[in-house]
């Protein structure tokens, strides 16, 4: 006979325990809700990524004028450039369903088979991180997206049988910080294939106006600048700080966003007039101070902070590269002279060449 559970009641500290879980899963929900809020919801909304949005309207508008289903997308670049939103923003405009899945959670074709069996007639599965399939899930996402079929292999040895199953047709957008490590294969079966780069000051800027309205704070246009310039170009770090710079302006302020609000605010997060962090100056000072100056190997770098050379590769770097505070050569990382002037060190001199005769 089956025993009956034993139900005793909750004791304070489990009460306690709920209401402090609650309390964090609701700061959680509030904190999604605010980060969806200030996405923009159709293409027309979007600012920036001007060459991008108008392939894409071209796109659409030919797709919906043939009643045919829209082409497989691929977009790459640094992280918080607009990826995500682009991928979600495209089946609002089309009025069609819409799954999101992870690269990294896609460890077996197993796990992809529910998105491909459950999309629904011309809707969109997006893959972020696509990059990160496993080569067998890749493969097995092959017939899916040239024929909208799958073979499922059921049993093993001599009883094992094939199962080829009709998918209705869908639309597949991959996201990709790391396009170089996409298969060939893969990436040729993408129609469209766009780059996102990064924004100008001025796209940024209006970007916060933007924002600032949404969270209904008062914001000076100097002080959207400011942000603009210490946001790297990025929008999700544009978004990031001025949700910081709002919270300083409730906290210490009127609430109004002036230019001396906003300094104070990011200098408390020791983000600097270029819009570097600790963690950006940490890497230009360990290649200048403990590898004098370079070059030196990312994986030396990365041991030497404690980090993860992806880390260095895929967050610290890129904005480094192209605001030319370091240099790759052959030899590994070396800092610019830009880069000595902007930690205030001395830039040591290059050893003289001796002669050979």
């Amino acid at each position: 006979m089956a025993r009956e559970p034993i139900v005793t009641g909750p004791s304070a500290a489990d009460l306690r325990n709920v209401s402090e879980l609650s309390a964090l899963a609701a700061l959680e929900v509030v904190g999604d809700e605010v980060d969806r809020a200030l996405r923009p919801q159709r293409i027309r909304d979007m600012v920036g990524q001007g060459e991008v949005v108008a392939r894409l309207e071209i796109a659409l508008d030919a797709s919906r004028k043939r009643s045919e289903i829209l082409g497989h997308m691929l977009f790459d670049g640094p992280p918080g450039l607009g990826k995500t939103t682009l991928a979600m923003a495209i089946p609002r405009e089309m009025g069609v369903g819409f799954q999101i899945a992870s690269g990294a959670a896609l460890q077996a074709p197993k796990d992809l088979i529910p998105y491909l069996t459950n999309a629904e007639e011309n809707s969109v599965l997006f893959i972020d991180e696509i990059h990160r399939l496993p080569k067998i899930v890749e493969e097995f996402l092959y017939p899916a997206m040239e024929d909208f079929r799958i073979d499922i292999t059921l049993g093993d040895g001599m009883n094992a049988r094939t199962i080829n199953m009709s998918l209705r047709p869908f639309t597949l957008i991959g996201a990709t910080t790391r396009a170089g490590l996409i298969s060939a294969p893969l990436r040729d079966r993408f129609v469209m294939r766009e780059h996102l780069e990064f924004y100008t000051l001025e796209e940024l800027a209006e970007i916060i106006r933007r924002n600032a309205r949404k969270l209904n704070t008062e914001i000076a246009d100097e002080a959207c600048h400011e942000i603009a310039t210490r946001s790297r170009g990025t929008p999700r770090l544009a978004n990031n700080r001025l949700r910081w710079v709002r919270d300083y302006a409730t906290s210490k302020a009127d609430g109004r966003v002036t230019l001396p609000v906003a300094d104070a605010a990011l200098k408390m997060q020791a983000i600097d007039k270029l819009g570097l962090d600790g963690q950006d100056r940490k890497y230009l000072e360990t290649i200048a101070r403990t590898f004098h100056g370079g070059p030196v190997g990312v994986e030396a770098i990365a041991h030497t902070m404690n980090l993860p050379p992806d880390t260095l590769v895929d967050e610290v770097e890129p904005f480094l590269l192209r605001a030319g505070l370091v240099i790759r050569t052959p030899r590994g990382r070396k800092v610019t002279s830009a880069g000595y002037i902007h930690l205030g060190l001395e830039e040591p001199e290059e050893p003289a060449q001796g002669n050979l005769f």
